[in-house]
Formats: structure tokens, sequence, C-alpha cells
């Protein structure tokens, strides 16, 4: 069970899995895992490199190339997908409490996030299920046969940020692997418990070995290796800029097709025909509040500026600054 990751501090916790089995690193590397609350270690995992995500990709590009997985039936990817949700809403409460002390979010937090991942894993279920067998193109002629499908890309090699590790892990890995894909992921290396635990369901699952790798460890090792690698078909990454400029700069070498989300500084407007009741102002002021101060606001698309027409500038500055003071 997922829980049974969460163990205690000065054991190392199995955060790299290849080819269907829990490992330690190459190196025989570790890294301690920080609670933000206190800067307490409280966790130790396996600090991966180069070789790890070599052995990752090799495993990854098997499952793909010689497994059964790519050509398993669209229904059975799709249950796969929905057995995890089940596992996810099992083990809600275990899986927020790691994700809350790993991240440094709120419980409440944690545990919501967990519930995004179950409806992730579902979404894309059911989004695969509904692609039906191919889209029929008029070619001109009555002598020809055009059909548009949909194929597995093949290795998938996906980086994630500390904010939301679960949530971002599930946003690239549901959809990989309800289209057919194998995939190796590199969580970051401050905050991969969760998602060496969703790898576990993954196994509980039934996902066969070989098509879901993790390779705990830096970005300047494991995620350049990944970025590079001749045999990674696909890479996505959710990250910083300069981060993500390296990624497609390595990317390019063997053109491989590149998914990149980055960092941005977004303005969140308030208009006065916004705030003409007591109740919309309400409103209005809780979401600039929510915009900005929502887990500490660290997330990609927090409201970093806000922007608010004049006539109402005063009373909404006044009345922010009031229950910002609270929080």
């Amino acid at each position: 069970m997922a829980g049974q990751q969460a163990r205690q501090a000065g054991q190392t916790q199995r955060t790299i899995h290849v080819g269907g089995e829990w490992r330690e690193a190459a190196s025989r590397a570790t890294r301690e895992i920080l609670d933000p609350a206190d800067a307490k270690p409280f966790a130790v995992v396996a600090e991966g490199d180069e070789r790890d995500a070599d052995a990752a990709v090799a495993a990854a590009r098997r499952a793909f190339d010689s497994g059964e997985w790519p050509h398993t039936p669209v229904a059975e990817r799709a249950a796969l997908l929905r057995r995890v949700a089940d596992l996810l809403v099992r083990d809600r409460e275990s899986l927020g409490l790691l994700e809350s002390r790993d991240a440094g979010k709120t419980l409440e937090e944690g545990r919501v996030d967990i519930d995004c991942v179950a409806d992730a894993f579902r979404y894309f279920a059911d989004l695969v299920v509904g692609e039906g067998g191919g889209r029929v193109v008029d070619a001109g002629s009555p002598d020809i046969h055009s059909v548009v499908v949909h194929e597995p890309v093949g290795v998938c090699a996906m980086i994630t940020p500390w904010n939301y590790p679960l949530l971002q892990a599930s946003w690239k890995i549901a959809p990989a692997l309800a289209a057919g894909n194998t995939f190796v992921i590199k969580p970051s290396e401050i905050t991969p418990l969760t998602t060496a635990a969703l790898v576990d369901l993954l196994v509980e699952a039934g996902a066969p070995a070989g098509v879901a790798n993790i390779v705990t460890g830096p970005g300047h090792t494991v995620g350049a290796r990944l970025a590079e690698h001749p045999d990674v078909d696909l890479i996505s990454f959710t990250g910083g800029l300069a981060s993500g400029t390296k990624v497609a700069q390595a990317a390019a070498v063997s053109v491989k097709k590149v998914a990149l989300e980055l960092g941005g500084k977004n303005p969140n407007v308030v208009f006065a025909d916004a705030c003409q009741t007591d109740e919309d102002f309400d409103t209005a002021v809780d979401q600039a509040l929510n915009a900005a101060f929502i887990h500490s606001g660290q997330v990609c698309s927090a409201g970093g500026r806000l922007i608010v027409e004049e006539s109402v500038r005063e009373r909404f500055v006044a009345e922010l600054v009031r229950r910002a003071g609270r929080i």
C-alpha cells in the first residue's frame, strides 16, 4: 500500500523503480527529505544519477518495443487507470498526509490534491475510451480509404516540480498510460515521496513491468540525461524558464517531442462592475486572496499582480489588507 512508503527517517525509502523492481541508486547515494514546517529530515530516499536514468529508459524502451502495453486494448488500459483512481481514494488519508508533509501545504490541501489526482485518472480513462476506432478522412478518391488514428508516441520522460508533486505527476502519467506509452518520471528531488507512492499503486493496479519507471535525483544529472537521451520519444517538463530552456535545447539534438509548462507572472484584474453589491465585492476580494495566497502563493498560475479599477481601488485594497492580515 502507498502508506507503506512513509517510513521512519534513517531508512531509505523505495524511490527508484526500474523494469518492475525497486532498487537503490547505482551509486548507493541517498538524500534526506526535509519537512518544510521545521526543516528537519523525516525521510531518506535514493539519489540517482545518469546510470539510473539510462537503466530506466532502457526498461521503458523494452516495454514499449517488445511488451504488451502499447497493444493492450483501450478498454483494458482505461480499466487500469480506474483501478488506480480507486486505490488513490482508498489511500487518500495517508497520501494526503504525505503530500502535506513533503510539500509543506495544509493537510486539507493535501487531501484535495489526492481527490484531484483520482479525478485526473478517471478523466483520461473516459477520454481514451471515447476516442473510438479512428476518424475517416475524405482522400478525394473512391479508391482510397484514409483513416486518422491515434498511436502511442513511445517512451515518455517526465520531470515534475515541487509545489504540486502528485497532481503534476498525474497530469503527465495518466494520459501517457491511457494512450499506451511507457514512461520514466523524475520528480523534484525535494518532494519525491508521493510520486514514488503512486508508482507503487500503478504496480498494485497491474501495470506491466517496465511501463512505469521512476528515478529520483537532481535535475543536472537525472533530468538532463532524460532530456537528451536518444531513446526517449517525448519529454514533458514543468518548472522554471531557465531549466525549461535547457530541456528544449537538449531535446532538440534527437528532435524528440517537447512539452513545457514554465513559470509566469499572472495579473488579476478587478473592474468596478464586479463590485456593485456587497456580495460581489466580498467574492472579488476572496478570489484575489485565493489567487495570491493558496499554497502560500507557490502556484504556477498564482495571481502575482492585482490591477483594480480606480473607483474601487481604495476600498478594495483596504479590505484586501485587512483579510490578508488574518491569514
